[in-house]
């Protein structure tokens, strides 16, 4: 999720959390990750998401953000357990970064100097460290932060080296923006005034949204699959990669070698999705 003004993601998250091992087989652990003021505060469970006392938690306590990062797990490499659990976190430029992946790079580990080593043993892991290093390579020279359209790039095309060697859909955050690759499923929804009614795919429950948002607030959010019932979420087309702002999307990038879809335009702006 990404929004212009703090919310909370109670009501997304009760759906999602019961993908994660009763209405979908994601029940290898899961994660998820606020940032809240210059900190950012994770929580993390190899239980399934559905079962967890830490999940339930999660969904009571009202913790509000202007990002927040989410993942259920399916394991295809690695083991369940703590260390395996998304997001993923690492300092760059004094900042924290969040990474989550949904997907399978196969056998692919890339060469990693040291600088930033995995402590799990995921694909999706060694991924974000492979990333995470190669940014720091690329913006070596001194300690300002890379202009925006230097680094947004960067990100995609990295995104697209790990794109190839399997399935990369991946979301990525410095507490700023947030990024997203789509590899091979992704969905977006943007919610602006009037503010439906909405209802979740994955339990009884419906919220009306209007009584909680301002009129001047913005909320985008991510998943591989719609979280709610009767809202125009968009598919992503594969190769994308985006970069969202307050709950816009300031920036996308198409990568042509691995797009099944035609594209009009390249690394422009392109307006939030209705």
């Amino acid at each position: 999720m990404s929004c212009n003004s703090a919310a909370a993601i109670s009501f997304s998250f009760a759906g999602f959390a019961e993908r994660g091992g009763r209405t979908d087989h994601h029940a290898d652990g899961w994660g998820i990750g606020f940032y809240e003021a210059c900190g950012c505060r994770t929580f993390h469970d190899p239980a399934p998401a559905c079962s967890s006392a830490l999940a339930d938690f999660v969904k009571t306590y009202p913790i509000k953000s202007r990002i927040v990062l989410a993942h259920i797990r399916k394991a295809t490499q690695g083991a369940t357990g703590l260390s395996n659990c998304h997001p993923f976190q690492r300092e760059w430029l004094g900042k924290q970064w969040l990474f989550a992946h949904n997907g399978d790079l196969r056998a692919w580990r890339a060469p990693l100097s040291g600088a930033v080593l995995p402590v799990g043993t995921t694909d999706s892991e060694h991924a974000f460290c492979w990333l995470m290093e190669s940014l720091r390579s690329r913006f070596s020279s001194g300690n300002a932060p890379p202009k925006q359209p230097e680094l947004f790039n960067a990100i995609a095309e990295f995104s697209g080296v790990c794109a190839a060697q399997g399935n990369f859909n991946m979301v990525l955050s410095n507490g700023e923006y947030l990024f997203l690759h789509c590899s091979s499923k992704l969905y977006t929804l943007t919610r602006a005034h009037p503010f439906p009614i909405a209802q979740l795919v994955d339990c009884d429950m419906r919220l009306d949204l209007n009584a909680l948002n301002a009129p001047t607030d913005r909320i985008t959010i991510v998943a591989t699959e719609p979280l709610t019932a009767e809202e125009p979420w968009q598919a992503l087309a594969t190769g994308t990669t985006l970069a969202i702002k307050d709950g816009e999307i300031v920036w996308s990038h198409q990568n042509m070698d691995t797009c099944a879809f035609p594209v009009v335009a390249d690394n422009t702006p392109v307006a939030a999705i209705a």
